[in-house]
């Protein structure tokens, strides 16, 4: 079975941001700029919501979301599930735990009332899950241990007939059982999993993956595949481009606001023109922005002046990072990846990418986490104070005397620099990040590969020296971006498989390190654990983290509870349109 990115991770790596670095104090550049001292990082604030308690929203009405496509499925752990799917399922499906602001688990209150594991050390490890008795599917059945056993089967990785495999914590489940009551479930490990929370959302009935027939259906909803969530499929048609949900008439729950909700699929670069005709209510802009080709920022402002609609903007979750590739021969040496990153002006790559957008230029210092994460710092001085001039000249590549590129036995110190088309804030970043690699004597040129295939054809494949591309930050972070920093094994010709990490640098230390963080329930713990891996991330030249991709929203005036929702989930009940 070929692995592949997990969808919100596909998902942004196709959105993509940039990089630069302003590591630590006063370091003179080699271009002969003193950059002031770095203050503090400016407080990131991941979501821009326009708050409203369900009081204050009346009863009724239909919302109009515009999405790049009415999904062909619903189950995220399917090939061809996209960012879209996951939305929709949310509104339709339950998941035991949702994330809040800062990306910490919480339960949900709709399917849990309860749910505890064992003290941290006690083994084997035992969570005990008491699901809300009044939950129940679509057609009548309620939520049992069932649906657990059966999810956890197709997504634990140990049978191969099906078709994907789920985050890493299915496959350290040993046994799921009935409790003492038909809404009781026991989940025994056979090793411990400190991120359990992020197991068993969205849950899908045991019908839909029992067997590996049925987990590779589409399941667009509707009397045919039963649903749990406050709203139900009214009509789903991908070729149109239109999903209609309705609330449930069986919810349980706080009952959803709005009667009904559209998603409706309408390219980027129409979106402002149909908010501004009024056929959309809530609308993702951030696609059309940074695609507006020479003059984005006459595109946001066109944006923010559209009538009756406000403009939502925030870091976004997307962490945009330069990657080095350690397999290419001039890579291969973790000095001069060191050095590389050094010179790396983060700050000057934060500026290019979010002022233009109205954000703050904050430049990111962490590979796993966002800035507004509980354990959040910035560990770039784990490449040391060193100037990256000094640092070039050890790793053998000197400057000639007349300057100009840097050269080692005659070879000089060229490299390109990929990133996706389409993108001018990718763009002015890459720019920035090239400019200050040759201020350090490294030529480098930007090179533009097609968005679709940026990943598969270019990324994967290794024909590159640097790239630009963002990873998706949230809760649950040691099972998340482990395979993103894993060190590369032989597959059976001998050749390291890279997988997802397309450095190709990854060490046994730093392995241990996120198996341990993935393991420790103390949530202390775990976030001393990831940041010691992220520190050893820094030291071998992996990449340099850059800045939070920006993101736009535009929600009509009136509609309450929409934004930009950052590392949380939007709870779609809450949403409607303001009381007069």
């Amino acid at each position: 079975m070929r692995a592949r990115p997990p969808v919100a991770a596909a998902a942004l790596l196709l959105a993509l941001g940039a990089t630069a670095g302003c590591l630590g104090g006063p370091v003179p550049t080699l271009s002969g700029r003193t950059p002031d001292p770095a203050p503090p990082a400016p407080a990131v604030v991941t979501g821009d919501v326009n708050p409203a308690d369900r009081d204050a929203v009346r009863d009724g009405g239909t919302l109009r979301w515009a999405v790049d496509s009415v999904p062909a499925t619903l189950n995220v752990h399917q090939p061809a599930a996209t960012a879209d799917s996951a939305l929709i399922a949310h509104a339709l499906y339950p998941a035991l735990f949702r994330p809040d602001a800062h990306g910490e688990w919480t339960p949900d209150p709709d399917y849990l009332t309860a749910a505890e594991s064992t003290p941290p050390g006690q083994l084997p490890q035992v969570v005990t899950y008491h699901l809300n008795p009044l939950a129940v599917w679509s057609d009548g059945t309620p939520l049992s241990a069932a649906d657990l056993i059966a999810q956890r089967a197709a997504l634990s990785g140990l049978d191969p007939a099906h078709p994907a495999a789920g985050p890493a914590g299915y496959a350290a489940v040993d046994s799921i059982v009935q409790g003492a009551d038909p809404h009781e479930v026991k989940v025994t490990f056979r090793q411990p999993c400190g991120e359990w929370q992020a197991l068993f959302g969205p849950l899908y009935p045991a019908a839909e993956t029992a067997t590996a027939a049925a987990f590779g259906r589409a399941l667009p909803g509707g009397t045919a595949h039963p649903t749990a969530g406050p709203f139900l499929v009214d009509g789903y048609d991908p070729a149109g481009g239109r999903a209609t949900l309705v609330r449930n008439p069986f919810w349980w729950g706080e009952p959803a606001k709005a009667d009904r909700i559209e998603f409706l699929a309408v390219p980027a670069e129409r979106r402002t023109e149909e908010l501004a005709r009024g056929r959309l209510d809530l609308a993702p802009l951030t696609t059309a922005v940074e695609h507006a080709g020479a003059d984005p920022a006459e595109a946001l402002r066109l944006a923010g002046a559209l009538p009756g609609v406000t403009l939502h903007r925030a870091a976004g979750t997307g962490l945009a990072q330069l990657t080095l590739n350690a397999a290419r021969e001039t890579l291969t040496d973790p000095v001069l990846r060191r050095a590389l990153a050094r010179a790396v002006d983060r700050r000057h790559a934060a500026d290019a990418a979010l002022t233009p957008f109205g954000l703050p230029a904050a430049p990111l210092g962490h590979h796993l986490l966002a800035g507004d994460q509980p354990g959040y710092r910035d560990d770039a001085d784990a490449l040391g104070g060193a100037d990256p001039g000094r640092m070039l000249d050890t790793a053998g590549w000197k400057r000639p005397a007349t300057g100009g590129t840097r050269a080692r036995g005659g070879r000089e110190l060229a490299l390109t620099l990929l990133v996706p088309a389409g993108s001018a804030t990718l763009r002015r970043a890459a720019d920035a990040v090239a400019a200050d690699l040759g201020a350090a004597g490294a030529a480098v040129r930007v090179a533009e590969a097609p968005a679709d295939d940026f990943v598969r054809d270019r990324l994967a494949a290794g024909d590159w020296d640097l790239a630009l591309f963002c990873w998706p930050a949230g809760p649950g972070p040691a099972g998340r971006q482990r395979p993103v920093y894993a060190k590369p094994r032989p597959g059976p010709d001998g050749v390291p498989v890279a997988g997802r990490n397309y450095a190709r640098a990854g060490s046994e230390e730093i392995d241990r390190l996120f198996d341990r963080a993935a393991a420790e329930a103390d949530p202390a713990a775990r976030r001393s654990l990831l940041q010691e891996a992220d520190v050893r991330i820094w030291q071998l030249g992996h990449s340099v983290p850059l800045f939070q991709r920006p993101e736009l929203m535009a929600v009509r005036n009136g509609v309450a509870g929409a934004g930009v929702w950052g590392l949380a989930r939007p709870r779609l009940q809450d949403l409607g349109w303001s009381a007069p």
